[in-house]
This record gives C-alpha cells, structure tokens and sequence, in this order.
C-alpha cells in the first residue's frame, strides 16, 4: 500500500572555516563594507562560471575516505562509490541524500493527491481527531497496506541486491500489482510507483531499473520501484524500509491534518507517537517471506472502496 523531511539549513560566520562548525559568534558583527561585499560577490560568481561546465556531483558521489571505508570498503581516494556502496547494513552521506530526495514530499510522484481511503474515514466519523488518527495509522503500519509495503520493498531490493534471475524480480513486482485490495489504491501505487521510475531514472540513473522494466512489463508498484532503486545504488535495505515507511506515515498525516482539520503541531504529534511503531513494522517487515505478507486492516481497506463512490472529495484515494 503505497500511502507516500525536512531541510537542515547552516550559515557559515567569522571562525567557522576550518573547523566546520559555527562559532558562538555566528552571524553576529557588523555588516560588510560595500567594497568587500562586491570582491566577494566577484570571488563567488567566478567560481560559479568555473563550476558550470563540470558534471553534476549526481549519481555518482565522492566522499572522505574515512567515511568511504565505512561505506564502501576497498575504496581509495577520489573514487566515486561503487554500486555495492552501502549494502551489508553500512550507509552514507550519499545514501542519506538519496533516500531523504526521493522519499521527500517535494519528489514528483503526487503522494500529496492520496489518502488511502482516509478520507472515507474522516466523513465516516472513523477518524475526527488526533487520537483516533493514530490508532487508524497504526493499524495501516502494523497490520494493514504499510506493513505489505514493506515487505514488498524488501524483496524488490533483495532480488536486485543479490543478483537473482528475472523471474525472482518479476514474481515480486507481480505480487505487488496483485495485491492492492481496490481500484483507488491500485491506483494509488501504481502511478506512483511510475512516477517514480520515470523522475529516478532520469535524474539518478542506474541499470536495476533497466533489469526491472526487462523483466516485468506490467504496472509497478511503488514499495517496488523505490526498492529496486536503493539496490541499484547500494543502499543498504535497513535504512530504506524504515525511511520509506516513515514517508508513508508522514504523507497520511499530512492528510488527515488537512481533513479533519488539526493543528500543524498536533499532527507532529502523531508523527512522533508513530515513531516506535513504524521502527517495529519495518524490522518485521526485514524477516517476513514474501509468501507470508498479508494484512488484517479490513477497515481501512473497505475505506479505500468506499471512497470510490464517496460524493465529496478532496484525494484521489
């Protein structure tokens, strides 16, 4: 069920090179003469024409070489990781930025146009505050669409991750199409899990979509798509289930913010409350053979069929 950050800012001051962190000073201090204000200016903007006819830093990385012996073993100086980078459970900065990109509500996959029949929910007197918006998101985490999710994730990652024949990776991508409990919430992965494919693949290429699109030529699931691409780019699965699952908690209560109506904060709130149980779901998620994923959110499923007929609406499921 495919339900789906913040930006951390920093100014550099007077005594913070070199040391890269800011001083206790930072921003303080009188503003610059106009002269010196232009010679940076002048500094900066030549560096900027140099800089414009090199190749994007993307998707390749290049990384200290402390950090790369954690990411990416057998590494030497100024090499761009490797494909194996950040497998075996390890991470770095650039399997961060990745993650923290795509699974971003600013990534152009329409998250933001889907409830998952929470809007049902909502009109059905279901869900009409805080407290009862957590306990339906738990359910859909636990138990429900989230939790399928993640485990569809992880064995698209593991099918491209270990190098498996076609027909392991097509067998999960079909599943996953077969899953979805309505029309809405076919929907709902499908064209997000396309989206997906085709913003990724142009911006961050690399050949386990090709592998994918070889091997199934039907609609593709989003836990699939997102799987398939942090394989591709060596990024561990540990990390990635438990962002990916977070992303769907946080696109859900940005929707019920929106419906019931809450409070920006009180939906941080349920954000928070959700924290234990979406790191749960998603270490459950790690141990459970394909073969045994299912749910029992029956509610939340009949939601998303309802929805289909409701007369009013906001979301497209």
């Amino acid at each position: 069920m495919s339900m789906a950050t913040g930006t951390i800012m920093s100014k550099g001051s007077n005594g913070a090179a070199g040391s890269g962190h800011l001083s206790p000073h930072a921003g303080r201090g009188r503003i610059p003469s106009e002269a010196k204000r232009s010679e940076g200016i002048r500094v900066r903007g030549r560096r900027r024409e140099s800089e414009l006819g090199e190749s994007p830093p993307h998707p390749t990385c290049f990384t200290s070489q402390e950090l790369r012996s954690q990411v990416d073993p057998g590494s030497s100086p100024g090499q761009a990781l490797s494909p194996q980078a950040g497998r075996g459970g390890a991470s770095g900065t650039a399997a961060l930025y990745r993650l923290m990109a795509w699974l971003s509500p600013g990534y152009p996959v329409g998250a933001f146009s889907y409830s998952g029949g929470l809007e049902w929910a909502v009109e059905a007197g279901d869900v009409r505050d805080a407290e009862t918006l957590q306990r339906w998101l738990e359910v859909v985490i636990r138990q429900g669409g989230g939790f399928c999710d993640a485990v569809v994730l992880v064995h698209a990652h593991a099918a491209v991750a270990a190098g498996a024949a076609e027909k392991n990776l097509r067998a999960v991508a079909e599943l996953a199409a077969a899953l979805t409990p309505s029309k809405e919430r076919h929907l709902e992965t499908t064209a997000q899990g396309r989206a997906f494919v085709d913003a990724t693949r142009a911006a961050w290429p690399c050949a386990a979509f090709d592998r994918l699109l070889a091997a199934w030529d039907g609609p593709v699931a989003y836990p699939v798509a997102v799987g398939v691409a942090a394989a591709g780019h060596g990024i561990a699965v540990e990390p990635c289930v438990g962002a990916y699952m977070q992303a769907i908690a946080a696109n859900l209560v940005s929707a019920g913010v929106r419906l019931i109506p809450l409070g920006q904060t009180a939906g941080q709130r349920v954000l928070a409350a959700l924290e234990e149980t979406i790191a749960a779901s998603a270490q459950r998620a790690l141990a459970t053979p394909l073969d045994e994923v299912g749910g029992a959110s029956f509610r939340a499923d009949l939601a998303t069929i309802r929805h289909e007929t409701q007369y009013t609406r906001l979301f497209r499921s």
